[in-house]
């Protein structure tokens, strides 16, 4: 894989990066998962309108980014993505109306899980420890001797 280095948590600059507690959604679909991924990937063919220039601002390879596209046009009843082969003036891809609605119902029902989980998670996160969990021999069960 080339490129940028993936982050070691999706949407790490997003809402809920300062702390807060983070839903991260993933939908199984049927035999497919759309999740936020997904999601970004096709948020990036709609930005750039580049299968290729998408997957490789999220340090995927081209390989990669075409292949999750293959996969979500094959599972819904219409293609999400289309793309034109290059030639003189170059090829591009772009989000069928199919595309735009799944794109954005899925980033709607991930902010309406977010806003109902956001006591629960809130509620946990209190519940929390220290950084770096508990020090060795610190309070807590010891079963490192136990048979």
């Amino acid at each position: 894989m080339t490129g940028a280095p993936r982050p070691a948590v999706p949407d790490a600059a997003g809402p809920g990066a300062a702390g807060a507690p983070r839903l991260f959604l993933r939908l199984l679909l049927g035999p497919t998962r759309l999740g936020p991924g997904k999601a970004r990937l096709l948020e990036g063919v709609r930005d750039t309108g580049s299968i290729a220039a998408a997957g490789r601002a999220m340090g995927m390879s081209y390989r990669r980014a075409w292949g999750l596209v293959g996969e979500m046009n094959a599972a819904f009843a219409a293609p999400l993505v289309e793309s034109s082969r290059g030639g003189p003036g170059g090829g591009g891809a772009r989000l069928t109306p199919t595309g735009e609605e799944v794109l954005r119902r899925f980033r709607a029902l991930e902010a309406a899980a977010e806003a109902a989980a956001r006591p629960e998670a809130a509620a946990l996160a209190a519940l929390l420890g220290p950084p770096g969990g508990l020090e060795p021999g610190g309070p807590g069960v010891d079963i490192s001797d136990r048979t």
